[in-house]
């Protein structure tokens, strides 16, 4: 066996949402393997299993435990493993299942948001050494105490590109139900343009701004071990988007894509006091509960009381209220207040870095379509506004038109 011969290949819910499309991944793998690959390959639950599971678990209650909320969302994984095994076999080809447990994938504690922290590949290898294709279940993984639990929403995506480092594999592909990377949600914005080329810095960029194609945490394994990933579809046999480290060609390219999130609340801490150490405190008491905080602004004081505003992933809504409002208490603050009806709009593009007059002209774009900006954030490639979600697409399709983005 040649470790430069093996493809890890991950295919998303949407590949194997039913068996006409579980058998057509059988296909595709088979067409690998013949071809004398060693396949690797990570599968997603069915369709939208696992937001069907989350649904019975918000019937049976509004605080779950979140150690049994990755013992029931891991068992999406487990199905989708297993009859893709039997699609292989159908087609005369041998094939063997396995949990993350079972291929020795290791994590921490940290139940549905848990992080890899090695692998042990050598079930695997025999597998391939026997010339059979291994099939993974993705999104999980156990800790030292044989607990099962799950790296977050999108967490295949990571089992794929830890696993295509650990076997020192050839390509890791993603196959999903889009082409590739696009210049904006093709849903979206009709004119949207696949990108043939993204480099790691605009993915992690894109993938942390809204574009749910990839895991941020995928993206960011990928940069630090330098391992390409290819996106394409699982309904076509076109190329796909090579996501890789710069090349010089992008950095004439201004802005790349828009993005948009719809996932994220504005929480807004009225009448808090107006001194050192309150914001150190509160978001201090927001981390310790695991809750990641991004776009932050505070008002300007007023007799002494001033009010401060963040985004956060709509997921953590209610243990953030929770927190906010005990952390408010506390240092003798007023009310804390949630506002669902946001959206993230961003630009992005390594491009920007090197050019002025780029936020000027999304503002105005903005403007010029009546739409109000409520946060602002900027990095070295992106910018961001937090706008009302009955905008957004609006938003996109202006942003999308004012950069050119649908030409070459």
């Amino acid at each position: 066996m040649s470790k430069s011969n093996i493809i890890v290949q991950k295919y998303g819910g949407s590949s194997v949402a039913n068996p006409k499309r579980i058998a057509a991944v059988a296909k595709r793998i088979v067409g690998y393997h013949k071809k004398g690959h060693d396949v690797v390959v990570v599968v997603s639950a069915l369709g939208d299993t696992t937001d069907e599971l989350l649904k019975l678990v918000r019937k049976i209650t509004r605080t779950p435990s979140e150690r049994e909320i990755d013992m029931l969302i891991s068992t999406g994984e487990q199905i989708s493993v297993a009859l893709l095994a039997m699609a292989i076999h159908r087609l005369g080809y041998e094939a063997k299942s396995f949990t993350g447990a079972q291929v020795g994938i290791i994590t921490d504690s940290t139940h549905t948001k848990a992080r890899i922290i090695k692998i042990n590949t050598s079930t695997i290898k025999r597998q391939l050494a026997q010339k059979n294709i291994a099939i993974v279940a993705g999104f999980q993984g156990v800790d030292v105490s044989k607990e099962i639990t799950t790296l977050g929403r999108g967490g295949s995506d990571l089992t794929a590109v830890a696993l295509a480092k650990a076997l020192k594999a050839r390509s890791c592909e993603i196959y999903t139900d889009v082409e590739g990377i696009y210049t904006a949600d093709p849903r979206i914005e009709p004119k949207a343009r696949k990108l043939d080329n993204v480099c790691y810095d605009e993915m992690l960029e894109m993938a942390s701004l809204g574009a749910q194609v990839l895991q941020t945490r995928c993206v960011e394994l990928a940069k630090r071990f330098n391992i390409p990933i290819v996106v394409k579809s699982s309904f076509t046999n076109k190329g796909g988007t090579m996501i890789s480290p710069e090349v010089k060609a992008m950095e004439k390219v201004v802005v790349r894509a828009v993005t948009l999130n719809k996932n994220e609340v504005k929480i807004t801490m009225r009448d808090l006091p107006d001194r050192p150490g309150v914001a150190a405190k509160i978001f201090q008491e927001i981390a310790d509960q695991g809750i990641n905080v991004d776009m932050i602004v505070q008002n300007i004081s007023r007799t002494g009381y001033t009010d401060l505003s963040f985004t956060a992933a709509k997921d953590n809504l209610s243990k953030t209220l929770r927190v906010g409002r005990a952390v408010s208490a506390e240092i003798g603050g007023g009310d804390v207040i949630a506002d669902k009806d946001v959206a993230r709009l961003s630009i992005v593009g390594v491009g920007m870095k090197s050019h002025s007059g780029i936020a000027a002209g999304m503002f105005e774009a903005l403007a010029d379509n009546k739409i109000n900006i409520e946060m602002i954030s900027t990095s070295e490639i992106s910018i961001s506004c937090v706008i009302k979600k009955k905008y957004a697409v609006r938003a996109v399709r202006a942003l999308h038109k004012k950069f050119k983005l649908d030409k070459v």
